[in-house]
């Protein structure tokens, strides 16, 4: 009889937990699936596709591969101006200009291709000839943009009372009260090389490395080089060395943060530090200086100490003082005792045993972490560069705010990349030999 009472009861047992498991299986996905909807009604996914602008998207990705030339008149003294991208280092001498702009004293025809074109004729007048649409007279009247537009105005025709702006897939035409200016792309990045002023502009490389001498005062490879690294317009020397700056910020952060936690990595691990108070409070120093985001250090640093790339520097400092300790007590905490005690036994004194019996243990799992946290804060340093004003993301930063310049953007971006890579085989690297000893690198 007991024994039947006995099987029931697990039957019953069995049952019950089979139950609660196949419950826990159901609520564990609709939990999820609720979640998933409550993040679609609070964050209006639905309203995405309305809130997009794909014609801002498709300027954006359009300047990441070519460039705009600015052809300006200014309607006060008809002055005309070209210019790439709109800067001094790219405007073209006096009297050079475009080979697709026609020039007459103060009249101009504009090529922006397809049949469009743009006409700056005598006074303030501008037209726009299309051959799918009227052609479109602009003109300043009493400090009013007086256009012939129907109404209401095509879609790729944006017009005010001050500003009119016709936009083609060649280019735009934009005329307010002050100047009538046309934008037209091309595609490449122009002036990469050489900037207008230079005698190598327009070029081949086999006019450089083989053609005759085109600078009388140097040779064809030393002027092109100096020229190169001097482009006044991509500053690729001041761009190189904001990389170098990126690297070292990630350095010194990443290196300084090791040799300040791994002291104190032996106060907050169990077996070294025998003192409960000591222990507990060099493990919340540690929470605290990583609990707190490294934005959030740069920030409150660069207004102590002002902006820099030594800023940056420290605030990577900081935050990963707080996770190096924290990972190196813990590696502390699981080393073998045996050998410390055979250090010991050798009559090695307490710093000896913590040289030759603790840190070969421990080695391998600090410098893994170390390399792991300097090729993570390459990445890391160009955003907190942004903030301090130091390196590649000062740079990547002063191109974005200006919105005209994102063929620059892609070209830093690409160099963040290699910068990254070329930090991921060099951490790979030194981990293989540092940490394994492989000198075939397999």
């Amino acid at each position: 009889m007991t024994m039947l009472s006995t099987n029931g009861d697990l039957r019953a047992q069995t049952a019950d937990l089979f139950a609660r498991k196949k419950r826990v299986a159901l609520a564990v996905p609709a939990v999820i699936f609720a979640y998933f909807v409550y993040v679609f009604i609070a964050f209006d996914v639905a309203g995405l596709a309305d809130r997009a602008r794909m014609d801002n998207a498709r300027t954006l990705v359009a300047d990441a591969y070519s460039y705009k030339t600015h052809v300006v008149r200014d309607n006060r003294d008809a002055e005309l101006s070209f210019a790439i991208e709109g800067s001094r280092a790219g405007t073209y001498p006096a009297g050079e200009y475009p080979d697709w702009v026609s020039v007459d004293g103060t009249n101009m025809v504009v090529d922006l291709g397809g049949g469009n074109l743009v006409r700056y004729l005598d006074d303030t007048r501008v037209t726009f000839e299309s051959p799918d649409f009227d052609t479109i007279t602009l003109q300043l009247v009493d400090g009013v943009v007086v256009t012939n537009l129907p109404d209401p105005a095509p879609d790729w025709v944006n017009a005010s009372d001050t500003r009119v702006s016709i936009t083609t897939d060649a280019g735009r035409l934009t005329y307010t009260r002050s100047k009538a200016e046309v934008f037209r792309y091309s595609t490449g990045w122009e002036l990469f090389f050489f900037t207008l002023t230079s005698p190598y502009h327009g070029a081949g490389l086999g006019d450089i490395l083989f053609g005759d001498q085109i600078d009388p005062a140097r040779s064809n490879i030393a002027g092109a080089w100096q020229d190169f690294w001097n482009n006044t317009l991509w500053r690729h020397t001041d761009v190189i060395w904001a990389l170098g700056e990126t690297v070292l910020m990630a350095f010194l952060g990443t290196f300084g943060a090791a040799i300040i936690a791994l002291p104190l990595a032996f106060l907050a691990a169990k077996n070294f530090a025998p003192v409960v108070a000591l222990r507990f409070a060099v493990r919340r120093v540690f929470d605290f200086v990583r609990g707190v985001d490294g934005l959030i250090w740069t920030i409150i640093l660069s207004r102590a100490f002002g902006p820099g790339p030594l800023t940056g520097a420290l605030a990577i400092l900081v935050t990963d003082t707080g996770s190096f300790g924290k990972s190196f007590s813990e590696a502390l905490e699981n080393v073998d005792e045996k050998q410390i005690e055979g250090v010991q036994s050798t009559g090695a004194k307490p710093v000896q045993r913590y040289r030759f019996g603790v840190i070969p243990q421990v080695t391998p799992i600090l410098l893994s972490q170390i390399l792991y946290y300097f090729e993570s804060n390459t990445r890391s340093a160009t955003i907190i560069g942004a903030i301090t004003g130091g390196g590649i993301g000062l740079f990547l930063t002063q191109a974005m705010q200006t919105q005209n310049d994102w063929e620059k953007v892609t070209y830093y971006i690409i160099l963040i990349v290699i910068m990254v890579m070329v930090m991921d085989t060099v951490s790979g690297w030194l981990r293989r030999k540092l940490i394994k000893g492989d000198e075939g690198g397999h």
